[in-house]
């Protein structure tokens, strides 16, 4: 047995893991790889790259990675300047220094906003990449963090700011504060000062659940002037994408809201916007509007009025509230359209915005680093394959003209498009569903012989969308292709088309991918030794049963810290909140349908199948999927006599996460295997 693989400080652990990182080392560590790896740093150290600022108080704030600063810094601007590389930016918190200061990785992610003091904020420090958050108060003014500020264990962790002096914090400081699945459940009233198991309990989601939240709203916070007489949200997450939402009432009580459990939600202090994901009350998909007193007895009024139902082919990608705005992005044939809703406005209908044609995507996020700052101003980032990020600025507190798109700034080139072209197509899937997927085709290429790289995830609906990269644009000017694939499974049209995809039905997701694959050779593109997938997490269990599955239609295998044992996932903290996704092993039904597709049980014997070359890639800090998942997969291929290239990063955790040299090594060495793979020069 392999299971001496799962304890990460077993000496036979440590030996298998360095062996086999030396072994990739030694194949993939090639002059191209070094060229590939100083590229890519290149990219991310640009100094010219699009900004797009969140305001708190007189400054404008950014994150940036450089040469100098390869962890990075966080830095501000006056407000009233315009975002740009060349403005006179002040370094606020370096994170380079501190972590050398401490003797410490941790990688930055974020700052939780006090809505009392706009500069005050809580920086969220994940432990090397993981998922572990230390909160540290610091005064984003001064520069410096808080004398006897809040500062948090690193444990899987979230807060909101209830006062000047308070925050309702969620930590999985114990077993008892973590649900089955590892994430906080119990959320506490935290002072400053105080240790987080000392502090009283506001609200405790239940064991069985994924994880406990909390959200705060005062009406007087919507108009710019917080007083502090909040009333508090609390939210039990029950499965990934299933919840109840709970509102405390004058007497301490909480009250369920009337909502369906399966939906996605918005809320303010007078509306809730949700869509639904069953046909419990509305066709799945839909997008439901309906007055909220939160603290009234019964929050929730009637009638629900229903903003937008997708037709075929469309689903609401993005949606919010605002203090008197409702806005929403709804995905027409993967095509972006903007629609506003005036909520001081009754009976009126949903109004679009026109896009400029040529975006393939566009998402947005407030301007203020909390709705309760004070205006009502959206940054939109639009984009496609081919499209640099370009930025717009959407005021809404004007109402003296229609509500406009102000064009402001665009990202530089990272490579040349010029004679590159994307195209939008179908595969057909073996249930006879059509499956779209984009190819971004490099500028010359030889039909039939065309080097394609193939990504796609299809799993706990979240969906893809076309998104501008300098690192796939390397790919690009290799001569390779791009091909994104919209698989069921996902999200990106509509919770039905993840539903069809779960459970006993996930072999529909793999049945689209590969069909993807076959029909790039059916339209004269490629042929199967072209092709390579690539996937990660989810992905990593999807690219991972094409070798074990269709070893026949990929010429290469790239899948990262893939799930990969679906016998024995739920026994890993994380992989317990899986199960609605996937299935429950302890269920004999359930492991039927799991084994017959689990990739670590998938594997046959060299002398039975030749598979193509596969690259697996994981990292030792990654508390998500854990690496022995990675790990086991490589060693039992190695068992039966093939020859897997593995690579376990030392820290990054799930998302790779960095230094500038970090993320660039770890894109090129897959480029590297790419090119020894299906490129062959």
């Amino acid at each position: 047995m392999d299971l001496f693989l799962e304890t990460d400080n077993d000496p036979q652990t440590l030996e298998f893991v360095a062996e086999r990182n030396l072994a990739a080392q030694q194949t993939l560590s090639t002059p191209e790889f070094e060229a590939d790896r100083d590229a890519i740093k290149a990219m991310i150290e640009r100094e010219d790259r699009l900004i797009v600022p969140s305001r708190r108080g007189r400054w404008l704030f950014d994150f940036h990675q450089s040469r100098d600063n390869p962890l990075g810094i966080w830095r501000r601007l006056p407000a009233d300047q315009e975002p740009r590389s060349d403005a006179p930016w002040e370094p606020v918190f370096n994170l380079d220094a501190f972590c050398e200061s401490e003797g410490k990785r941790w990688i930055f992610r974020g700052a939780l906003t006090s809505p009392f003091e706009p500069t005050r904020v809580l920086l969220q420090l994940s432990d090397g990449g993981s998922d572990l958050l230390r909160l540290v108060e610091f005064d984003a003014e001064a520069k410096a963090f808080v004398e006897g500020g809040f500062d948090t264990p690193a444990v899987r962790a979230h807060a909101n700011w209830l006062n000047r002096d308070e925050i309702c914090y969620f930590g999985s400081i114990d077993t008892y504060s973590a649900t089955r699945s590892g994430w906080p459940r119990v959320g506490r009233r935290l002072k400053r000062g105080q240790k987080p198991e000392d502090a009283a309990i506001l609200y405790e989601a239940g064991e069985n659940d994924v994880y406990g939240a909390a959200m705060l709203i005062d009406p007087l916070f919507w108009r710019g002037s917080p007083s502090e007489k909040q009333i508090t949200l609390f939210f039990a997450g029950h499965e990934i994408g299933k919840m109840s939402a709970f509102v405390t009432q004058a007497d301490g009580a909480l009250t369920r809201l009337d909502l369906p459990v399966d939906i996605d939600l918005s809320i303010n202090h007078d509306h809730a916007l949700w869509r639904a994901k069953t046909d419990e009350r509305f066709p799945s998909g839909t997008l439901i509007l309906q007055g909220c007193d939160p603290s009234a007895a019964i929050p929730l009024q009637k009638p629900e009025r229903i903003l937008f139902s997708p037709q075929e082919g469309q689903s609401i990608q993005q949606f919010s509230l605002l203090r008197d705005w409702c806005v929403f992005i709804v995905s027409d044939r993967l095509k972006p359209r903007l629609f506003l809703l005036d909520l001081a406005k009754p009976a009126v209908l949903p109004e679009e915005l026109p896009l400029p044609p040529e975006l393939q995507s566009v998402s947005f996020r407030l301007l203020d680093a909390d709705l309760t700052l004070g205006e009502q101003t959206l940054q939109l980032v639009g984009q496609g394959f081919l499209q640099p990020q370009t930025r717009y600025l959407l005021a809404l507190d004007d109402r003296s003209h229609p509500p406009q798109l102000q064009r402001l700034d665009t990202a530089p080139s990272y490579f040349d498009a010029e004679g590159m072209r994307s195209e939008l197509l179908e595969a057909t899937s073996a249930d006879g569903t059509k499956v779209p997927y984009h190819i971004v085709l490099p500028k010359s290429w030889v039909p039939g012989e065309l080097p394609v790289l193939e990504y796609g995830y299809g799993g706990f609906e979240s969906p893809l969308s076309p998104y501008y990269s300098g690192v796939n644009g390397l790919w690009l000017s290799h001569g390779g292709a791009f091909v994104q694939a919209y698989i069921r499974g996902g999200g990106e049209f509509g919770p039905d088309w993840h539903r069809v995809a779960k459970r006993n039905g996930r072999y529909k997701a793999f049945e689209d991918f590969v069909a993807v694959a076959r029909d790039l050779v059916a339209r004269g593109y490629t042929n199967p030794s072209r092709i390579a997938c690539t996937g990660g997490s989810n992905g990593g269990l999807l690219t991972a049963v094409m070798l074990t599955r269709y070893p026949e239609d990929f010429g290469a295998v790239w899948t990262r810290v893939p799930v990969i044992d679906m016998a024995r996932f739920h026994l890993f903290p994380a992989g317990k909140a899986w199960m609605d996704e996937y299935g429950n092993p302890d269920e004999p039904a359930d492991l039927d349908f799991l084994l017959a597709y689990s990739p670590l049980h998938q594997v046959k014997p060299a002398a039975e199948v030749d598979y193509p070359p596969v690259y697996i890639e994981s990292s030792s800090n990654d508390d998500r999927v854990h690496p022995s998942h990675a790990r086991r997969f490589a060693k039992r291929l190695e068992d039966v006599g093939h020859r897997p290239l593995f690579q376990e990063f030392g820290s990054g955790g799930h998302g790779g996460s960095g230094n500038s040299s970090e993320q660039a090594a770890r894109t090129a060495m897959g480029y590297s295997f790419l090119r020894q793979s299906i490129i062959r020069d």
